[in-house]
């Protein structure tokens, strides 16, 4: 966030959006005249996602799924802001071997009590609450649901694949895959979505609307390529599941193309290399201060 800090038109406020918040009240943001310029676009992506940490935060996770969307759509309501929703691709419950591509009239199926259910089913329930305040108060909310995302500046020590794979080759530690050599899944560079969101926030669009890619691949052949791509002498094996960590639907992106004109254009070669690139450069600095701090 460095880079953005420098920027005059740009201020971080630390706030939990389970709480309400008075903007326009906000000493750090009276530059920014809120009271009569308004809020034009909110971005919803608030939510604890971390799999190592998920048992820690499933109350937290409930509410960021429904408090916390609750607040932004006061908010949005309160100053006719457009408000966009980042949903997830859970809401279509496990992967349906049956089912190619997934649509997003695809109700899906999913357990409201399993043991990810404060995130699965707080998903469908936020969409449902997104819904159902653009149409009571005729507010412009939209929708759309990722798919596994990937890309720099994501953490090291959150449990997710991509960059525990990287960390793990950088070490020359074996790369785990939580699963067996049948899971698949899709990947898509963290730029292209920010371009399907800002799209779809400037489209007449309501969704929900599919934003990831839709090239399904093992991930095993995944972690391979960064083991090769680090020159590392890893080894690629089997691990135990992990509930968190499944594998989903391949999304059907017919909508995010002709709705939005959006198709994915980065390839999984050039975002691992970039990611790569990122995500070593962090485990030095990291690996520093781990150091200095000891």
């Amino acid at each position: 966030m460095d880079h953005l800090l420098a920027n005059p038109n740009f201020e971080f406020v630390r706030h939990d959006i389970n709480e309400p918040i008075d903007l326009e009240n906000l000493p750090e943001l009276q530059k920014f005249k809120i009271q009569f310029q308004g809020i034009q676009e909110i971005y919803n992506l608030a939510c604890p996602n971390s799999p190592i940490r998920f048992e820690d935060n499933v109350i937290n996770t409930l509410l960021a799924n429904s408090q916390a969307v609750k607040n932004l759509l006061e908010m949005a309501k309160k100053f006719e802001s457009k408000i966009l929703h980042f949903s997830s691709s859970v809401v279509y419950g496990p992967r349906n071997e049956d089912i190619r591509r997934i649509e997003e009239s695809n109700p899906g199926i999913v357990d409201p009590l399993s043991k990810r259910s404060s995130y699965d089913e707080g998903k469908r329930f936020a969409e449902t609450m997104v819904v159902n305040y653009r149409d009571f108060y005729n507010i412009d909310a939209k929708i759309i649901r990722l798919f596994r995302t990937y890309g720099p500046r994501m953490k090291l020590d959150d449990g997710n694949m991509i960059p525990d794979f990287i960390r793990d080759a950088l070490d020359n530690k074996d790369l785990e895959v939580p699963g067996d050599e049948n899971f698949f899944s899709s990947f898509c560079y963290v730029t292209d979505v920010v371009d399907a969101a800002v799209k779809m926030m400037d489209s007449n669009s309501k969704g929900p609307i599919n934003i990831g890619s839709d090239v399904d691949i093992n991930v095993f052949t995944v972690a391979k390529k960064i083991v090769q791509a680090i020159g590392s002498e890893s080894k690629v094996k089997e691990a135990d599941k992990h509930y968190f960590i499944t594998p989903q639907a391949i999304p059907d992106i017919t909508k995010s193309r002709t709705e939005l004109g959006w198709l994915p254009i980065q390839t999984l070669d050039k975002g691992l290399e970039l990611t790569i690139q990122d995500l070593r450069a962090n485990k030095g600095i990291k690996s520093v201060k781990d150091t200095l701090d000891n």
